[in-house]
């Protein structure tokens, strides 16, 4: 074992695309084993790795860990993007449970019926500027500082950066009336180690196909 963390999930987003993201900030590199088959998917449970028969599956510091919001703790914890102490980690929790309620829509909609689409998009952009982009335009417009909590780099950066770019990718213009949002997202993005995860050929997934659907209605089938 090379002592980097092992990530096991389908080769797309899902909900392994946050702690891609939190281990790429971090600087933090991984590998990757991609399920292909609902073989590979059963094995790892027959196995015994996947303690609520759910992946991802993250085998990190000898742990076999599952369930994304006990990783994400746990990497955000181990690598100090988890504030300095338990109210900046509260805050952290808070915007980090509105964003990952934002995210579950994105997650869920390449799998909507083709008749859905339309009004889920509707849905997706209405949450996203009449519900949850407004708080976090708040938040850097009354403290003024640079990040979310104690001006200091944390995963709800991590995690906003992350669903300003995947609700752009379907609403182009989402940011037009959060200026704030704006500046969060250029000076995010050019952060050294989330530039580079936002170049070509880096471990970043792009956006559901019609292929990731099918393959993960493959591996998951019951």
């Amino acid at each position: 074992m090379s002592g980097k963390p092992r990530l096991t999930y389908l080769n797309g987003r899902g909900r392994m695309e946050p702690i891609r993201w939190l281990l790429a900030a971090a600087g933090v590199e991984f590998e990757e084993v991609f399920l292909q088959t609902k073989e590979q998917y059963d094995k790892l449970i027959k196995d015994g790795l996947l303690l609520f028969q759910q992946v991802p599956l993250v085998e990190i510091d000898g742990m076999k860990m599952v369930q994304t919001r006990a990783i994400l703790s746990y990497i955000a914890g181990k690598y100090n993007l988890y504030g300095k102490d338990l109210k900046e980690r509260a805050l952290i929790d808070m915007y980090v449970e509105g964003i990952s309620d934002l995210m579950q829509m994105i997650l869920m909609f390449p799998f909507s019926p083709p008749d859905a689409k339309e009004k889920n998009l509707d849905s997706i952009k209405d949450r996203a500027t009449n519900r949850y982009f407004p708080v976090f335009e708040k938040v850097l417009k009354q403290h003024g500082q640079d990040f979310l909590v104690g001006n200091k780099f944390s995963w709800a950066d991590v995690q906003l950066i992350e669903a300003i770019l995947a609700v752009e990718e379907k609403i182009p213009a989402v940011l037009s009336g959060f200026p704030q949002l704006q500046a969060f997202k250029t000076k995010m993005s050019n952060m050294p180690t989330i530039k580079k995860f936002l170049q070509p050929g880096s471990p970043r997934k792009p956006p559901p196909d019609d292929h990731y659907v099918e393959t993960v209605m493959k591996v998951f089938k019951r």
